[in-house]
């Protein structure tokens, strides 16, 4: 049975009651998977167009997260292995997509989230490396208390090991031996040196695209995280689904690895 607007609308306030009921996440992740394939779905000749449909819906997701007070997000946008296995053509159409919709969307004057990066910016082409960093410039002083975070040029464990080869490098310039960083190591050292250092790990992940695999994505912090796969792919991925996955968050007993 088709749903029509007027009883989506109300089955999505019904649903956002219920999620403001309940214990909300802090911190969402999400992993933005299916614009090519959802693309094909709807019989689009290029489905890199996915990408494009794909980038402009994150600011929509934002401003759901914004309505319901959740404060920091972090957006799986594009992974290292992305850039070395995608053809040349794709990645240029996918990188000129980001700096369109991180400029247009995110960089504002009158920009509601504060712009941070995970990756190695390094990876990138230069013309996106300095939107990036563009769009952290002109959203630093930003006082709403929201931060959004786009891992791109992203890997988990590539992540670790940046972490690990600063905290090596920082005890070395103190005058430290590897004895002396073994002998002390403990989570916070490594932490700290993280892409996400002093922001808060994500409560709760969310998979588009029906797959149900972390792809490389924040692998330290989400140890402990719930995790939601949703069928639809991300250009599909509606309110509703969204709402679906806080539901099922609030009604989980996060036991931290009891």
């Amino acid at each position: 049975m088709r749903i029509t607007d007027p009883l989506y609308a109300v089955y999505t306030r019904r649903l956002r009651r219920q999620v403001q009921e309940g214990a909300l996440p802090r911190h969402v992740g999400l992993i933005m998977d299916g614009n090519r394939r959802w693309a094909r779905q709807m019989g689009m000749a290029n489905p890199s167009l996915g990408h494009k449909y794909g980038a402009e819906h994150v600011d929509e997701v934002l401003a759901w997260c914004e309505s319901l007070g959740i404060q920091h997000v972090t957006v799986f946008v594009c992974s290292t292995e992305n850039l070395r296995r995608r053809g040349d053509s794709e990645v240029t159409f996918l990188m000129g997509l980001i700096e369109q919709v991180v400029t247009d969307k995110l960089a504002r004057p009158d920009a509601q989230w504060q712009v941070h990066i995970a990756g190695t910016l390094d990876a990138l082409p230069d013309s996106t490396a300095h939107a990036l960093k563009r769009a952290v410039d002109a959203t630093r002083d930003c006082a709403t208390g929201c931060h959004v975070t786009l891992a791109i040029g992203y890997g988990g464990r590539q992540e670790v090991i940046d972490a690990l080869r600063e905290l090596m490098t920082e005890r070395a310039e103190a005058g430290e031996t590897l004895a002396d960083l073994a002998a002390s190591l403990d989570v916070d050292d490594i932490a700290r040196h993280l892409y996400t250092a002093g922001r808060p790990d994500p409560d709760l992940v969310i998979r588009t695209s029906g797959e149900q695999r972390m792809s490389n994505f924040l692998l330290w912090q989400s140890a402990y995280s719930e995790l939601y796969f949703c069928d639809a792919y991300w250009p599909a991925f509606r309110e509703i689904d969204f709402l679906r996955a806080l539901r099922s968050y609030s009604a989980r007993e996060r036991r931290y690895g009891g």
